[in-house]
């Protein structure tokens, strides 16, 4: 049997879309099933080519410059990040599984800056949202389901810092600690 390895990943952007916006940040942090934290990725990519920042995710921006700050150091082509992303993937000793916070939005950008520039992703067609996992979990209707709403003890000591890495391996810890207990019900 496969072990599957849960890739928690966060992005950062200059807009709701890509193409006509940007990826500015990623963060992934890999976990196995039990928690163990076995690899983490983080970049910053250069906007694309003729994108432009969307006027309502700047403004957002201009009001958090220690998280623009952060994602507008060292950035690099998004080829090159997308290529040594996707080698980091790979490399990883399990099937990847893409786990987001949430994954409609981050999956979108990722997926999508894989195929044009890498043309494949490992992820295949599919992403795990937490909050989606955690709603099905708890019997409660989506709304219900977010992280003011969960059990105290799934939620790890990290406060919320937009930095793409920090908040991957928050997510990561939150989505380890739903899974646990998802496990530890069945038994």
């Amino acid at each position: 049997m496969t072990i599957e390895i849960y890739v928690s990943t966060d992005i950062e952007t200059d807009g709701p879309i890509p193409g006509p916006h940007s990826m500015l940040s990623i963060g992934s942090a890999a976990y196995t099933p039990d928690k163990e934290l076995i690899a983490t990725f983080s970049a910053n990519l250069k906007p694309l080519p003729g994108s432009k920042g969307h006027p309502t995710t700047m403004k957002w921006w201009s009001e958090n410059p220690d998280a623009w700050s952060a994602c507008q150091t060292n950035p690099k082509p998004a080829a090159e990040i997308m290529q040594s992303y996707h080698s980091w993937i790979i490399a990883l000793p399990g099937q990847p599984v893409f786990v987001g916070y949430p994954a409609a939005f981050d999956f979108m950008f990722v997926y999508w800056y894989l195929l044009r520039f890498v043309g494949d992703s490992p992820f295949k067609h599919s992403s795990l949202d937490i909050r989606s996992y955690a709603m099905a979990f708890l019997k409660r209707n989506y709304w219900d389901s977010g992280k003011q709403n969960l059990p105290p003890e799934w939620l790890e000591e990290m406060p919320l810092t937009h930095v793409a890495l920090d908040d991957a391996i928050q997510q990561g810890q939150l989505f380890c600690n739903l899974l646990q207990n998802n496990l530890q019900r069945e038994q």
